[in-house]
């Protein structure tokens, strides 16, 4: 299980780098839409280029942060921290809702990490280091 949590965290890091490089796109797009807002056309176009600029920016705003979110997710799963975990698991909620891409990652996420196998790589380790000696304890 431990080779499909690392083949997770890269696959959640290619994810979150395209969703960062949509998000820095659409502000490139949002620029765009403000240079003509405020060019010698932008009376006529004022309020068309005002709307595609804003619906831009919020939308690379958005994205920039779901990316962010991927990376950072990715990088606990990597040191196998119980809060990559639970991260991921609720973005990969959301990702079910992506398609094609977002539901076979989301799917594949939720499969790896709510097995039991998949559950125990991150439980603490002293938790795990106190079972283990109760455990000795009792069968003597």
């Amino acid at each position: 299980m431990e080779r499909h949590v690392d083949i997770l965290a890269i696959l959640c890091t290619l994810w979150g780098a395209l969703a960062m490089l949509v998000g820095a796109s659409l502000l490139l797009l949002s620029a765009g839409a403000l240079a003509i807002l405020f060019g010698p056309d932008g009376s006529a176009v004022g309020f068309a280029a005002g709307v595609t600029a804003t619906a831009f920016a919020v939308m690379g705003v958005v994205a920039l942060v779901w990316g962010g979110a991927h990376v950072g997710a990715s990088a606990l799963l990597r040191r196998r921290q119980p809060a990559g975990r639970v991260l991921t698991l609720g973005l990969a909620v959301v990702n079910l809702l992506v398609l094609p891409f977002g539901t076979a990652l989301g799917a594949y996420a939720l499969w790896t990490l709510l097995t039991d196998a998949g559950r125990r790589l991150f439980e603490p380790v002293v938790a795990t280091q106190a079972q283990d000696s109760r455990l000795r304890t009792s069968g003597t």
